[in-house]
């Protein structure tokens, strides 16, 4: 088995490449870093050429890619479909896979791609691992994954619910066990990850039994500029009444909709800041918001049957306060009780919120998808060593 420690941590999205070196045997970060507008005139032409500066910039701090500390790179793939149920360590057969599924994530598993083949390129000799946003949500049963069409046309598309964020997820939830000072085994959590893209899932025993997002990342909770739940035959109406086409429906409900069809702005902070100010569009929007929100919450209790802690993350939960005081606000008959001075305490530090007598605890726990991502690559490569 090697002693290289590091893992580089890659995620190409279509115009922009972020990048996180850990050194698992300390939980260090020896270089981190983004390189966007990909392709845009005075940027980098294309993700070769980015990859190509995370290189240069990796080697000013004495660890280029071709460094022999570097144990595996770790690849964020978006996609993984029904195929990979757990990271994968990255062969041809693997890649061709995850072509395969480009159909279900044309945005975004087409960048994941390329950034692998230029990486195999460069490090042929160095072990690569897919780490998948879908993965963690696999083990959803049937019943919450299957959508009520018909179903050979359902699997012959391969419609059905996936979820996304899986890699916050199941960080979340196991580190909120911890928090609590359990095991991931004995604990069930109601994972809320609020940020411009926006999911809850219901997590039992660590294992995900049911999740917002479904087929595409659209579904669910109200987002920075996505419309989450919405009824299917609206985009008919739209279609047969408005005129819109396929691609105006589309980028209506994946651009401007949410927070940003709402009100106008999709950052939560200027939204409560409009709200304080008495601005009534963004008071409905910040309603509607929560309304959802207190949906999935109710719905995701009923669905786990003993809830033990509730748990927010991402940008808007780890530091909206008045999103956690308005998503909890008379949950009492759950059993859900929220410490005003707990939670307007602003902290980078996992922390409960709730008060010493809450039946469920409500928690505040930093997402950290890079190291689940690290974490996980090189869990691969040690069982590959064996």
């Amino acid at each position: 088995m090697t002693d290289a420690t590091l893992v580089l941590v890659l995620n190409s999205g279509s115009s922009s490449v972020k990048y996180q070196l850990i050194d698992m045997a300390d939980g260090s970060r020896p270089a981190a870093g983004l390189v966007e507008r990909i392709g845009e005139p005075s940027f980098p032409a294309d993700h070769a050429a980015a990859i190509g500066l995370i290189g240069a910039e990796l080697r000013e701090k004495g660890l280029g890619l071709d460094s022999p500390r570097i144990a595996a790179i770790g690849h964020r793939v978006v996609h993984g479909g029904r195929y990979f149920s757990r990271p994968a360590l990255i062969t041809d057969r693997v890649l061709d896979e995850v072509r395969r599924l480009v159909p279900l994530a044309p945005l975004h598993n087409p960048a994941n791609i390329t950034g692998i083949e230029i990486t195999r390129a460069l490090r042929p000799d160095l072990p690569q691992v897919a780490v998948f946003d879908t993965a963690f949500h696999a083990t959803i049963p049937e019943s919450a994954a299957r959508y009520a069409i018909d179903t050979e046309l359902a699997d012959e598309y391969a419609i059905r619910r996936y979820g996304f964020h899986g890699t916050s997820h199941q960080y979340v939830s196991r580190h909120t066990a911890e928090l609590l000072g359990r095991s991931p085994e004995s604990v069930n959590v109601i994972v809320l990850h609020l940020g411009n893209g926006a999911s809850a899932s219901a997590v039992a025993g660590g294992v995900c039994v049911e999740t917002s997002m479904g087929l595409t990342p659209l579904e669910g909770l109200v987002m920075g500029t996505r419309s989450g739940d919405l009824d299917p035959a609206v985009l008919l109406h739209l279609q047969r009444v408005a005129g819109m086409s396929v691609e105006e429906v589309d980028v209506l409900l994946n651009r401007r909709s949410g927070l940003k069809g709402l009100c106008g702005d999709n950052d939560m902070r200027e939204v409560t800041r409009r709200m304080a100010e008495g601005d009534q569009r963004a008071t409905l929007a910040f309603d509607v918001y929560i309304h959802r929100l207190r949906k999935y919450v109710g719905a995701y209790t009923a669905v786990l049957g003993r809830v033990d802690a509730i748990a927010f993350t991402a940008g808007v939960g780890e530091n909206s306060a008045a999103v956690r005081a308005a998503a909890m606000a008379n949950l009492d008959a759950l059993g859900v009780e929220l410490d005003p001075a707990l939670n307007a305490v602003r902290s980078a530090e996992a922390r409960l919120v709730s008060t010493e007598s809450s039946r469920i605890a409500v928690a505040v726990v930093p997402t950290d998808e890079e190291l689940e991502i690290a974490e996980q690559t090189f869990a691969v490569i040690r069982r590959t060593d064996e």
